[in-house]
């Protein structure tokens, strides 16, 4: 009996190790990008040689910068650490924003303009079918990324899409947005083809600026609810249209540019959150919403 019990121990440790590195490695594959997976991936790059995710993908230019509130985040709500040592210091004079090698912009829009009014402030107001979701943009710490949403809003870029993919569990728990392929009227379904919302961008990528540092040892931080960021292929300097906003303390790989702080409207993130998926991305992780988010318009204010 004794040693019937010591099989039936050893079995059920090995049963729990084997639960725990499965639970490991996709909290690990989920966090390592926040892209639409690597089937869309292979699927681009196929088609045009590309590495595009939902930012679309180029090879960026020289580097440049690098740079927990409760559910109800303040102004102060920031991705952690501050930003870190960099060649240019912000807020950026000048930004470059490059076109050689990436997808073509699936909603026409102009490249923003090279020299930002780096001493503005900013607020955004994201209007969706939902309510308004409001943000501080920080452009004395990612000058050219403020540049470049404040350009798409006023550009109409934004007007009348989905926010395609909500991430609700595992550690990660954003809204991710910005991407016109996901029209108003389109029905989300996780699709991995080359066209599938996730996948476009405006024709340009940019730099990443504002990153966090004092990453753990498992090469991550903490994005802290309230933060505004850049979505990318799952490295840094990929940046282009798609951003998320983070309605709970995520964990991530410091690759991904924070740009604004939500100071109203995490109650509709979290509605969306509870409501759960309509579909699932199965490689990148979350899904579909099934609360529905569309994005009438996004308002620029100067402060």
């Amino acid at each position: 009996m004794a040693g019937s019990r010591e099989r039936e121990r050893r079995r059920a440790r090995e049963r729990y190790e084997r639960q725990q590195e499965i639970r490991l490695a996709r909290r690990q594959k989920i966090r390592k990008r926040l892209g639409i997976g690597l089937a869309v991936l292979c699927v681009l790059g196929l088609a045009g040689g590309l590495t595009a995710a939902f930012a679309g993908g180029s090879t960026p230019a020289a580097k440049k910068s690098k740079a927990t509130p409760s559910a109800s985040a303040s102004a102060s709500a920031s991705a952690s650490a501050t930003t870190s040592a960099a060649a240019v210091t912000e807020p950026a004079t000048h930004c470059a924003y490059t076109t050689s090698g990436v997808a073509p912009a699936v909603k026409k829009v102009p490249v923003p303009p090279a020299a930002p009014n780096y001493k503005a402030a900013y607020t955004a107001a994201i209007n969706t079918n939902l309510g308004t979701i409001d943000i501080n943009l920080l452009n004395s710490k990612a000058t050219c990324t403020v540049n470049s949403f404040a350009h798409l809003a006023e550009a109409g870029y934004f007007n009348a899409s989905q926010c395609h993919r909500i991430v609700n569990s595992d550690g990660l728990f954003v809204l991710q947005c910005g991407d016109p392929t996901a029209k108003a009227t389109t029905k989300l379904t996780c699709s991995t083809a080359a066209n599938a919302p996730g996948t476009g961008g405006p024709g340009y990528e940019f730099e990443s600026e504002n990153l966090p540092t004092g990453a753990s040892s498992s090469g991550t931080v903490t994005y802290q609810a309230g933060t505004v960021a850049m979505a990318n292929n799952g490295t840094a300097d990929t940046n282009g249209s798609q951003f998320f906003l983070v309605f709970k303390n995520s964990t991530l790989s410091p690759d991904y540019t924070p740009f604004g702080t939500i100071t109203s409207g995490l109650d509709i993130l979290q509605k969306v959150a509870n409501a759960g998926t309509s579909c699932t991305y199965a490689d990148a992780g979350g899904g579909a919403p099934k609360e529905k988010v569309v994005i009438n318009s996004v308002t620029i204010k100067q402060t």
